[in-house]
Formats: structure tokens, sequence, C-alpha cells
């Protein structure tokens, strides 16, 4: 039997990227580097051979789908922000009979979901971020799975979240799942000064994000979950939060209730906001 052994909402911003190099935005993401670097202590701690991550940098239009190569390498050029990551060299395991155990599991309950083992089907920063620096000696394995579902319903993904649960009893991993993404996803606008790198777009998202992080603090995932529809809408949550939706899947939807462990305090990135935090099994 297989074991859940940690479940996150995390950070990707390549501000992160942008901190380790030379420059005057040197060390400005340490925080968030930081809270990486204590997530992928967590799963060591706990034995985790295999980290899944719901990615809303990869779009998809149709079904749900799995990257699931053996084996991942290569140098990354972000085409969004090519000034923030640029030649970021990668390499790491992957699971493939996991990623197919994911997609079979949850085709059959009724989420159609393809198993992908393209070589030529690149990781996007949504996962490749963390995984520098939670993964850095490359111990453990990983899966992508697409959370730009662009044309999905949330409910769906919520499904989709409860199957990656029973595919992860049914296989023989220790599994960590990473919902990567933000809150508030307003970008700043074109020509905004440098500085706004540290700013919210507009205060309005600030103040809906803080609520929606006290609602995760005292577990009360029945109001999130309510507000979730409206809240991905107006302020413009990244990949319309269906990293998140699968996450609470996979708890147990608006069943779940254990008040969430802030590793990585809310911030603001360039217009938007970003959170590392840890959701306690059930």
């Amino acid at each position: 039997m297989g074991k859940l052994a940690l479940a996150a909402k995390i950070t990707h911003v390549p501000s992160m990227y942008l901190s380790e190099l030379p420059g005057k935005h040197h060390g400005c993401r340490e925080a968030a580097i930081e809270g990486h670097r204590v997530i992928g202590r967590r799963c060591r701690e706990l034995g985790v051979d295999t980290i899944v991550v719901l990615d809303v940098h990869w779009l998809v239009n149709a079904g749900y789908h799995v990257n699931c190569n053996a084996h991942f390498k290569g140098i990354y050029t972000s085409n969004e922000l090519p000034h923030f990551i640029k030649d970021m060299a990668y390499e790491y395991r992957g699971n493939p009979v996991l990623g197919r155990l994911v997609a079979k599991t949850a085709t059959e309950r009724g989420v159609f979901t393809r198993a992908h083992e393209v070589d030529s089907l690149e990781l996007e920063y949504g996962t490749l971020v963390p995984m520098r620096y939670m993964n850095a000696d490359q111990r453990f394995k990983v899966i992508s799975i697409a959370a730009w579902c662009d044309w999905h319903k949330l409910e769906d993904s919520g499904r989709f979240g409860a199957a990656l649960g029973e595919a992860i009893e049914n296989s023989d991993c220790t599994v960590a799942v990473l919902a990567s993404g933000s809150l508030s996803h307003r970008f700043n606008d074109n020509g905004s000064p440098e500085q706004a790198i540290h700013e919210i777009s507009r205060e309005f998202f600030r103040q809906v994000d803080l609520r929606v992080v006290e609602l995760w603090k005292r577990g009360d995932f029945k109001t999130f979950i309510a507000m979730l529809p409206e809240y991905a809408e107006l302020c413009r949550v990244e990949g319309d939060m269906h990293d998140t939706a699968m996450l609470l899947g996979l708890l147990g939807w608006d069943a779940y209730d254990k008040p969430v462990e802030v590793i990585t305090d809310y911030f603001a990135s360039s217009g938007t906001g970003q959170i590392n935090a840890i959701f306690p099994l059930p």
C-alpha cells in the first residue's frame, strides 16, 4: 500500500531564481526559497520517494494530463519571463508507473486523464522552480500534472484529486503532493517601476488573499470552497486555482478541516499574492 505523506500549497515565482543571481535582486526571495527547503526536509524526514506537482503553468484545454517520463533533463528558459529565468539546468527521475496509475484511476472514476511519456514534453517552471530547491540532489522522483485547466470545472478537479489519492494508496510509493500556484494573480501593468516586484497590483486582491489565508489557518475549508469560484474569477487566481481544487479533492474537499501550517508568510510578487503552506493530512 502506498502513502500520502505530505500535502502543500506552494509558490513558484520566477524571482526565486533571480534571487540567486548577482545584482540588485540578489536574496530578494530568500524567505520563499527557505520555505521550499523546509518542505524538502520534511519530505526527507517522512520517507517520501515521489513528489507530484500540480502545475498551473502547464496549460491544457481538454481532459487531464500527467507528465510521467522516466527521466527529465534539460536547460530551461521561461518564454513568459526570459529575463527572470534563463538557461536553468535541471535533471530529475520520473515515476511512470505511478503516473500511469493516476491516469487509469481518474479515468475509471469518470475524469478522463492521459498519461504521457514523451521526451519532448518538457516540464514547466511551476514544477522546475520548486524542484530546484526541494530536490537538488535528485532524491525524489517527479511527476507533473497539468493544473492550468482553462475549460474545466473546479468540481472535476476536486474529483481528480480524490482519484489521485486513491492511486497513491494503491501504489507502492510514499508521496508528497504540491499545489504549485499563486493566490491572486493579477500582474503589474507593463511599465510599472521595477520596485513593484515586491508589491500587489490591487489592494482589493491583497485583502481577499489575506481573508483566504485566515480561513485556511482556521481550517474553514467549507467556507473557502463555497467562495472559490468567485475568488478565482474576481482575483484572477492563477490557473483558476485548479491546483488547489485538486489538492482539496485529495484531502476530502469541503469536509477537510485541518488548520494549515504557514511555512512562508504571505507576500506580494510582481503584483501577485504568494504563500508556502503545508496542509496537514486528515
